[in-house]
């Protein structure tokens, strides 16, 4: 399993949310999301997808629907994109 993390900063964690409900990862193909906000700063999102292989979460990341919804969420310069192997789970 591939594991794709993203982290951004929104704007307004109630927008980004509305607008992320609408294209989620799992819209993409991914098997699961999870969405995590920064203890200190709850406008700081860490988004936590799992996809079947490295091409599924490329295609996601990778969709200029994605992009296009990022902005209207409100999501505040580049987001930081992390790609993992998943190779244990205990």
């Amino acid at each position: 399993m591939i594991v794709a993390a993203v982290r951004h900063s929104v704007d307004d964690f109630d927008q980004w949310k509305a607008v992320f409900d609408e294209f989620p990862p799992t819209e993409g193909g991914a098997l699961f999301a999870r969405v995590n906000r920064a203890v200190e700063d709850p406008n700081t999102i860490a988004v936590v997808a799992g996809f079947e292989t490295l091409q599924a979460a490329t295609a996601f990341l990778e969709n200029p629907e994605l992009k296009a919804k990022m902005q209207e969420g409100g999501v505040i310069g580049e987001p930081r994109i992390e790609l993992y192997e998943e190779v244990a789970v205990v």
